[in-house]
């Protein structure tokens, strides 16, 4: 028995054959041509097919993992789209009559290489996502196309690493499970993993060896192992896990329709976390008491231009409507960053994470804020609405934006147009500094929304979606715990409530610490909702709240 060490990105016992998967790289052969026009419509004509197939696939992980995961490949459209990048393919086919493989090839290094120098960890990642898509126009150009899995039965993937597009185009059914040499937590492939509920773990040493091909395996999601030819000792073992497993997820659907109550009577609201209408199945499915955060970014992402405010009351009429009474925080726009809208125009930064974004946006252009607003307040009469804002760091953000609420609710009231008086306003606490003066923002609210990925990075000064970054950002450092605890205090003393929305909140290791707090919602994935459940069901607050609060 051979035994590989890996780390987990999605938990789960999975028993098969291991393939090794290998992509198969077109060979350039550089040729010279003599049409520069006609290869010029080659390439626009692969160009085009690409994209196409891009939006297939935005499609496929649309039903498959929700839409903030399948956004991915719109970002890979854009970046098709992109001017300097077709600039550079071009420019090379028609001054120096080169074929358009070469073309792409030479620009794909080109820009690679810019993205992988760059400090930024968010643009050093799109280095990869050049060579996927450059891959993807090679491969049409060429003929050959990304390479399917070729087995008779369900197998475990294992690979050097894995794009989203590879990812995504795998039958579902065929896999049992990733294995990786290696990637990051924070990649696209692990995200699209444990939205997936596969089995996955990435850098795993020595993965990869031909001779693994076809052998059976069993990969350990829980404990980050991979056994090889496994003896009968160990199948046993993972077997009694696999069953165990099973039997616990049986029983937690039988959470359905319970209270998410303390064994000493405290109540948390477990809510879901979203970011499109179709998202709202798997939220009832798993007995979600609301929603915590709907994206509406996505209604931005998804449009080729500023959505109208009746395009955007329609979206937030359908979910409110669907959820049926249950309360629906909408996050207005959080774009910038990581998430970029070419009509937007926005100009670039050298450090979007902590540049014009979300807020800050809005707050700069309040036309488009307004529209937003005037299509929430105008959906709110059919449901219960709540309206959440990103990005404060400041108590002059909020008094600018309640007073630009209060002009949209008197526009509305002089059309004679309708909206609940009963909406709940609210800001996320994202920046250290909203921490720290909390209780001053409380004064103006009714809630706050913890989101801990940008408090973690913001608080530690480590980039979250660097892989090499990771023994420097610690999720459950005490200043991170500290705040939480400060910022429910503070609210608390002044009527708010406190949610917490970001990764953190799934995280169980953390749920009698946020209980202890007094954290009064935790918004989700819908797939965790149930799995915190049972832990709030089993937690006996009173027994270990002081212990708890002294170590923090």
């Amino acid at each position: 028995m051979i035994t590989l060490n890996g780390k987990t990105v999605c938990a789960g016992i999975a028993f098969g054959k291991i393939y090794i998967y290998s992509r198969s790289e077109s060979k350039i052969i550089r040729r010279h041509v003599d049409d520069v026009n006609d290869e010029l419509s080659r390439f626009e004509s692969a160009r085009q097919q690409a994209y196409d197939e891009l939006g297939n696939l935005y499609e496929k992980a649309l039903s498959e993992v929700g839409e903030e995961n399948a956004m991915i490949f719109q970002i890979h459209q854009m970046m098709i789209e992109d001017d300097d990048y077709l600039e550079s393919i071009k420019n090379i086919i028609a001054d120096q009559s080169l074929n358009a493989e070469t073309a792409v090839a030479q620009t794909c290094d080109t820009f690679a290489d810019m993205f992988a120098s760059m400090d930024d960890s968010y643009m050093k990642a799109r280095a990869a996502d050049v060579r996927d898509v450059s891959e993807r126009i090679i491969g049409i150009l060429s003929g050959s196309s990304k390479k399917a899995i070729s087995a008779d039965e369900p197998v475990i993937i294992v690979a050097d690493d894995l794009a989203p597009s590879e990812t995504v185009q795998f039958d579902k059914s065929a896999i049992l499970a990733f294995v990786t040499e290696g990637g990051s937590a924070s990649s696209h492939t692990s995200i699209l993993a444990r939205m997936m509920n596969i089995p996955a773990l990435i850098g795993t040493a020595n993965a990869v060896n031909e001779e693994y091909n076809g052998k059976p395996a069993i990969v350990d999601g829980f404990n980050g192992k991979v056994y090889i030819e496994p003896d009968e000792e160990t199948t046993e073992k993972m077997n009694k896990r696999a069953d165990e497993v099973k039997r616990q997820r049986e029983m937690l659907l039988k959470l359905r329709g319970v209270k998410s109550v303390t064994k000493d009577g405290q109540k948390i609201e477990l809510c879901a976390n979203i970011g499109n209408v179709s998202d709202i199945g798997s939220v009832l499915n798993n007995d979600a008491e609301g929603i915590g955060l709907f994206r509406s970014e996505f209604v931005y992402l998804e449009s080729h231009d500023y959505p109208s405010e009746d395009v955007q009351f329609g979206v937030y009429k359908e979910v409110l409507s669907k959820m049926a009474g249950k309360r629906v925080i909408i996050r207005t726009l959080d774009i910038g960053a990581d998430k970029q809208v070419d009509y937007f125009n926005m100009p670039k930064e050298e450090n979007p994470a902590m540049g014009i974004r979300a807020i800050r946006i809005c707050l700069q252009r309040p036309e488009i804020f307004k529209t937003q607003l005037r299509a929430l307040y105008r959906a709110s009469i059919f449901g219960k609405l709540a309206i959440m804002f990103p990005m404060i760091a400041s108590e002059w953000e909020i008094v600018k934006i309640l007073e630009i609420v209060d002009e949209v609710k008197s526009e509305l009231e002089s059309e004679g147009i309708k909206y609940s008086k009963n909406i709940e306003l609210g800001c996320m606490i994202e920046t250290p500094a909203a921490a720290v003066i909390s209780d001053i923002l409380a004064k103006y609210l009714d809630f706050f929304s913890i989101g801990t990925n940008d408090l973690t990075q913001y608080t530690l000064a480590a980039d979250r979606q660097n892989p090499e970054i990771g023994p420097f950002c610690d999720t459950h450092h005490r200043a991170i715990l500290r705040l939480i605890n400060m910022v429910v205090k503070n609210a608390h003393a002044n009527n708010t409530w406190v949610g917490i929305c970001g990764e953190l909140g799934a995280d169980m290791e953390l749920t009698e610490t946020f209980l202890s707090i007094g954290v009064d919602e935790l918004s989700v994935t819908p797939s965790a909702i149930l799995p915190i459940r049972q832990k709030v069901l089993d937690t006996d607050v009173s027994s270990i709240r002081e212990k708890i609060i002294a170590e923090l």
